[in-house]
């Protein structure tokens, strides 16, 4: 073999090595890509599955009652705390670069966010599921009304918060990819994007929030391919 081949092949073999610091335990970053993948995937199937209705009638009331409303509610839920194993996926995979700071800022302020957010999607689905049986079993349709007394209390500057401070999580994330020279630069915009837009897109309709819902799927397994490919056991 010439020796400019030997040296074209180690050079090569160096830079596919830098890919992952060697601090970092492979199988924890692939669980956590893992994760973010599964995360995407979730927070499509939440809205698509999640009944709507006019939420004012008894018919509001079955959806409260019905088992999807607890199923993609709980979807949602698992799809937020998954998510923030794949943004501390990221953190690790850049754990030696100079990128690692932001990185780790975007975690904790995912994690943070998260951790505001959950409570109101407990009230949500078990708050909701509570007063639409009550509702049905009682056929008093006033009482689907108590549900914006249980969103708009208390717990709904917690998810404003909470999501605002996923935001600013995720645009962390995405700036330390665009500026890292091992991930695509664009992956990490659509998590960006979905996550920017995660409280204008309550307003919408049902194709409306599906469509946001394949936005953050893209982003999240747009990150999960590239953390995966780059982290290869050698």
């Amino acid at each position: 073999m010439k020796p400019s081949m030997l040296a074209g092949k180690m050079t090569s073999t160096n830079e596919y090595k830098t890919y992952l610091p060697k601090s970092v335990n492979v199988y924890r970053v692939r669980f956590a890509t893992v994760a973010l993948a599964i995360s995407g995937i979730l927070f499509v199937l939440y809205p698509a599955i999640r009944p709507f209705s006019d939420e004012v009638s008894l018919l509001g009331a079955a959806a409260f009652a019905s088992t999807e409303w607890i199923i993609a509610h709980v979807m949602a839920m698992l799809g937020f705390i998954l998510l923030t194993f794949g943004i501390l996926g990221l953190h690790l995979f850049l754990q030696e670069a100079t990128l690692d700071r932001l990185a780790f800022r975007g975690f904790v302020l995912s994690w943070l966010g998260t951790g505001l957010t959950l409570p109101f999607y407990g009230a949500e689905v078990f708050g909701l599921h509570a007063i639409g049986q009550v509702a049905i079993k009682q056929q008093n349709s006033d009482l689907v009304s108590l549900a914006n007394v249980v969103r708009f209390g208390p717990g709904f500057i917690m998810i404003l918060v909470g999501l605002l401070l996923l935001a600013i999580g995720c645009i962390m994330a995405a700036v330390a990819i665009w500026k890292s020279r091992t991930l695509p630069k664009w992956s990490g915009i659509p998590l960006a994007l979905g996550f920017l837009l995660y409280i204008p897109q309550f307003m919408g309709t049902q194709p409306i929030r599906v469509a946001h819902g394949l936005i953050v799927a893209i982003g999240c397994l747009w990150i999960a391919v590239s953390l995966w490919r780059k982290s290869r056991v050698l």
